[in-house]
């Protein structure tokens, strides 16, 4: 759920999904002065809708970002690159299930996968080292 402030009616709105938002500075300043806009507010400030990576069948999708650049996002994954730092030995396996996320504790009964996040692989337990909404790919280290 996401709550946002309408300037036109006055009153927040909930909306079932995260929307847009516009990442500009902003019009208070710290001091709660106002602080006069030189210019209006730009398409290039707009962010993006969170990006959650799930455990699942693999689904990537490819995004426009800033500059006409291309960013692929991993919207769900079960295979993870597993690297085992004693040999140096790198190996695709299959993700099993999240175990520990200290980002949000309640990613882990939801099965996201974020950076940080030890899973639990056929190998063992790993961490995970890339960023799946904005690599598209899921690099982890095996862990003791």
């Amino acid at each position: 759920m996401c709550r946002h402030f309408c300037g036109t009616t006055g009153r927040y709105h909930t909306t079932g999904f995260y929307t847009m938002l516009w990442q500009g500075e902003s019009i208070r300043k710290v001091t709660g002065g106002r602080r006069r806009p030189a210019a209006k507010k730009r398409r290039s400030e707009i962010g993006g809708a969170p990006t959650e990576t799930h455990l699942g069948e693999s689904r990537t999708r490819i995004v426009r970002t800033y500059g006409g650049n291309h960013l692929m996002i991993a919207l769900r994954a079960n295979y993870a690159n597993v690297t085992n730092p004693k040999n140096g030995e790198t190996r695709r396996v299959k993700i099993e299930t999240v175990e520990k996320n200290t980002a949000n504790p309640n990613f882990v009964r939801r099965n996201l996968l974020n950076k940080g996040a030890i899973i639990k692989t056929e190998i063992g337990r790993a961490r995970i080292l890339s960023r799946p909404g904005q690599d598209g790919v899921i690099n982890a280290v095996l862990v003791e």
